[in-house]
């Protein structure tokens, strides 16, 4: 099966989707609609996600399991965050250390 494309091949515009169909009845369903946040992630990023759930969530699992060290894994995550999050959100670390000490929860 091929990879559901994301970015418009012409102007490189996030794409949506227009119509889904049931293959079992022949249903369509015609309307616009947005890509599911992780769907819109690159290839590699959503692998990333799914080992990352795979693994329970442990960053010392996956660093184990890609080979690589924890704070590179770490710096991976934070990025998968940040891009998710969008530009308005990246403002404020993606980890919510500046809320955490702006609250005085700083653990």
């Amino acid at each position: 099966m091929r990879t559901l494309p994301t970015i418009c091949p012409s102007c490189n515009s996030r794409l949506r989707v227009k119509e889904l169909l049931c293959e079992k009845c022949g249903t369509e369903v015609e309307g616009l609609y947005e890509l599911p946040t992780l769907a819109s992630l690159p290839e590699a990023e959503q692998q990333f996600v799914l080992q990352f759930v795979k693994a329970s969530g442990s960053l010392k699992e996956m660093a184990k399991l890609l080979g690589l060290s924890y704070p590179t894994v770490r710096n991976r995550l934070d990025d998968i965050i940040n891009r998710i999050n969008g530009p308005d959100k990246n403002k404020n670390n993606s980890t919510g250390k500046e809320k955490q000490n702006e609250s005085g929860n700083g653990n």
